[in-house]
């Protein structure tokens, strides 16, 4: 029989402690912290649009949607006009972070106004409440 300190912590590892249980209710969400993670989050998902926008386009360049796209624009209007003037890589990419800022922007604002109508709701129904336990 070893008396050990390995043998110990194995034993005391066995016992299982019971699960204790807390229950939270969520009555208040700072505004200032809602606008900073909303924006946060906007300004990700900004930057996943501008680059799955610049995938998107340079995949549909390179695979030729695009040649044939404006061969039958061309084809229809005259062979004056291209439709890659309109949506060459300059514009798609300021078109795809004008709305990525208006995303932000928008974004943003959902969150403050998400967290005032939140504290506005608690005041009448309570909050929300939230169960929690450890194993």
């Amino acid at each position: 029989m070893s008396n050990t300190v390995a043998d110990k912590l194995a034993k005391k590892t066995r016992k299982k402690a019971p699960a204790k249980q807390v229950r939270l209710k969520l009555v208040y969400v700072d505004f200032w912290s809602a606008v900073k993670f909303s924006f946060l989050v906007a300004v990700c998902f900004a930057i996943v649009s501008v680059v799955a926008t610049i995938l998107i386009y340079t995949v549909l360049l390179q695979t030729g949607v695009f040649a044939q796209v404006d061969q039958l624009f061309m084809d229809i209007v005259g062979e004056d006009n291209s439709l890659m003037r309109i949506i060459g890589f300059p514009q798609v990419l300021g078109f795809a972070v004008v709305v990525g800022i208006l995303n932000v922007i928008v974004g943003t604002a959902l969150g403050a106004v998400g967290s005032l109508v939140y504290n506005l709701l608690v005041r009448v129904l309570g909050g929300f409440q939230l169960g929690f336990t450890s194993n």
